[in-house]
């Protein structure tokens, strides 16, 4: 018998095969199957009539079968099925192709929900390939992301007996008090209306209780997190020992912030409760000098750190770093990462086994199992969105409870960093380095493409390298500038002569590091690429970028693209290229190209764009929040968090029987993250 929280292997018409295909997805239960949120829906109740059918977009239809004609194969094997159809006025063909059992299910004289592009043809209009529904069933059908072998009539099916598991097991997590507070719809009915709703406003109830959820449970499992690394028990450094000597052979000067942030760190240093501190800081903001002080204060207590880079040229960049910087003050640093041989990564673990090594600088290759630490006291993670909680924990298991600075470069408003680094004390770096200058933003339309490419050709002349930063990787329906075909075109015409190399995602992470590699090195002049430069090393002769398509990128990521220039002498450049200058088109280049205030820019990007995107695609190493995603206001954001400040309050271990749900959804979210 099926039970709500057992294998799905146990529902009917899931066998062992189904269950494989369901696990690919992170669905192992009935309850996860009710969890996978639709990405969106038919909505059949807004049918329109064969005549008012819109040429080349999506149109609902309610259609009659009227005629079935006999298949017909092409020369080329293709097998073409037609069925006649009518609304009662016109009459149109729906046409099949090699969809034998889509043809079968069509039944002449019943009505069917049909969804499809509607086109005209010498025979009157036709719809291809539609998908359709017998108009018995939900006039409102869900639509899932899928994997291959599951279709969405298999998925709706396994969805409706998972709903009638629901009534055996109490999966209400909040009083009746609560959801009056907040105005919430019962959870029961929430899952029944997000897969198929009653309307679209039930719909709209359905994912915002849903979504509460997910923030709720956000914001319990970071409390609970954070109250079980204060029961830890961390090394307590010496408060006496200065780095001021330190700090006075620096070749540049701390800005306020900085030492602000050193002086948060080492405070935290020397509590015996493990430090559990962002340090966030715009790009360029001199996160790097922070961690280095933070590294020299453990050394001089004879202790050692570990800072994760999430690529081997970034590990590589900042090796050198440390290295220059500690070194002639006695810190021995020592470099780890996947593609050292054999016997060199032997003798760095030895050094790191021996304690030898003060500091340890590389990328998940210092967290393998095989590499042992004498007296790993702080470990550090740059680009925190880059790693998951796992991998954060992974290197903070290497020690014996370390204090943890995670740093990161993407400014985020006050609000959202409350929610998203709820586990963590913050220390905010706005001031920039002395001597850094502000790159020039201009925001044009494709009439000035040939003229920016002009003045790249100029500076590239003058000896400077480019950056020219696409959508996507390749091809596809849309018009959007892929790196691949925009790069070979622009290498023949606009930048003929010069030396040009391409950048992306499908790329080995070999073939990644050597292009980076070759431009850092000042082989390369131009990279054509996608956001993968987002995290980068510093090429400081790098003075100007070209962002095809900037309408397509949020606010927050065009600045941290914009932050991979403007790292050297040179004045900098960032040219943002749109075809589609749309009135919030406009109004989203003006705040890019007015600001340089990363923390200004993603407070702007918060109003244009809600939170949603922000919890989306699993950013900043958090639990996938699918139904946050899709329906987070910054009312919801706000109320949720208010709503486990209040629960916590009154039961910071939410031992009290009403709070059980609670707790075991906070943990079932952060799996094995959270102990006890």
């Amino acid at each position: 018998m099926a039970e709500l929280f057992g294998d799905i292997t146990f529902m009917k018409g899931v066998g062992s095969a189904r269950a494989e295909k369901y696990a690919k997805m992170g669905i192992k239960q009935p309850y996860e199957l009710l969890m996978h949120i639709p990405r969106d829906y038919f909505d059949f109740t807004s049918c329109v009539k064969i005549a008012d059918a819109r040429p080349d977009e999506r149109n609902f239809l309610r259609l009659k079968v009227l005629e079935k004609h006999n298949p017909f194969v092409t020369s080329t094997s293709l097998v073409i099925y037609k069925v006649v159809v009518t609304d009662g006025e016109d009459i149109a063909t729906v046409v099949f192709f090699n969809a034998v059992y889509s043809y079968r299910m069509l039944v002449v004289g019943k009505e069917y929900y049909f969804v499809g592009k509607v086109t005209p043809s010498m025979n009157g209009p036709e719809i291809k390939s539609p998908v359709f529904v017998n108009v018995n069933e939900n006039a409102i059908q869900p639509v899932y992301r899928l994997t291959k072998g599951i279709t969405v009539e298999t998925m709706r099916n396994n969805v409706r007996q998972a709903l009638t598991l629901l009534p055996q097991q109490n999966i209400e997590s909040l009083t009746e008090q609560v959801r009056e507070k907040y105005e919430l719809a019962p959870l029961a009915w929430s899952l029944q209306n997000i897969h198929f709703p009653e309307s679209m406003s039930a719909q709209r109830e359905a994912q915002k209780r849903l979504a509460f959820d997910e923030l709720l449970d956000l914001c319990i499992g970071m409390s609970l997190m954070r109250s079980n690394t204060v029961r830890e028990n961390a090394f307590a450094m010496d408060g006496e020992i200065s780095v001021n000597e330190f700090i006075g052979t620096l070749p540049f000067r701390l800005t306020d912030d900085q030492s602000s942030a050193v002086r948060d760190i080492i405070s935290d240093l020397c509590k015996n409760v493990p430090m559990n501190r962002l340090l966030q800081g715009d790009v360029g903001s001199g996160k790097t000098a922070v961690a280095v002080v933070a590294c020299c204060f453990t050394a001089l207590n004879h202790r050692q750190s570990a800072l994760m880079a999430p690529t081997e040229i970034l590990a590589i960049q900042h090796y050198k770093t440390f290295s220059e910087l500690l070194e002639p003050f006695g810190v021995r640093v020592c470099l780890l990462t996947g593609s050292m041989t054999a016997k060199k990564k032997s003798n760095i673990r030895e050094l790191i086994a021996s304690g030898e090594a003060d500091v340890i600088v590389g990328t998940h290759a210092i967290i393998q199992k095989d590499v042992k630490y004498k007296s790993l006291s702080l470990v550090i993670t740059d680009e925190q969105h880059r790693f998951g909680v796992q991998q954060r924990t992974e290197l903070a298991e290497k020690g014996n409870s370390p204090h943890r600075l995670v740093m990161s470069a993407t400014p985020i408003p006050r609000t959202l960093a409350l929610i998203i680094y709820g586990d963590l004390d913050i220390s905010v770096i706005k001031q920039m380095p002395a001597g850094r200058k502000p790159i020039k933003t201009y925001a044009v339309t494709g009439r000035l493409r040939q003229r920016a490419f002009g003045f790249v050709r100029k500076l590239l002349d003058e000896g400077r390298q480019a950056y020219i930063v696409c959508p996507k990787i390749e091809d596809g329906e849309n018009e959007l500038f892929s790196v691949k075909s925009y790069g070979k075109e622009i290498a023949q015409r606009e930048l003929r002569g010069y030396s040009v190399a391409l950048l992306h995602g499908k790329m080995s992470p070999n073939e990644k590091e050597e292009t980076m590699k070759q431009f850092r090195d000042g082989e390369i002049q131009v990279l054509i690429c996608t956001t993968v430069v987002e995290v980068g090393v510093d090429v400081p002769n790098a003075a100007v970028m070209v962002i095809e398509n900037a309408e397509r990128f949020g606010l927050s990521q065009l600045h941290q693209l914009r932050g991979r220039i403007g790292r050297g002498q040179y004045e900098s450049h960032c040219i943002l290229i749109t075809d589609n200058p749309t009135e919030e088109c406009i109004r989203r280049m003006k705040v890019i190209s007015a600001n340089s205030d990363g923390f200004v820019i993603s407070e702007e990007d918060l109003k244009l764009r809600g939170p949603g995107d922000f919890f989306g695609n699993a950013q900043h190493g958090l639990p996938p929040l699918s139904a946050t995603a899709r329906g987070c206001s910054m009312e919801l954001m706000n109320s949720a968090k208010e709503c486990a400040a209040e629960i916590l309050s009154a039961d910071p271990n939410l031992e009290m029987p009403e709070n059980g749900v609670l707790r075991q959804n906070a943990v079932r979210m952060f799996d094995k993250y959270i102990t006890g």
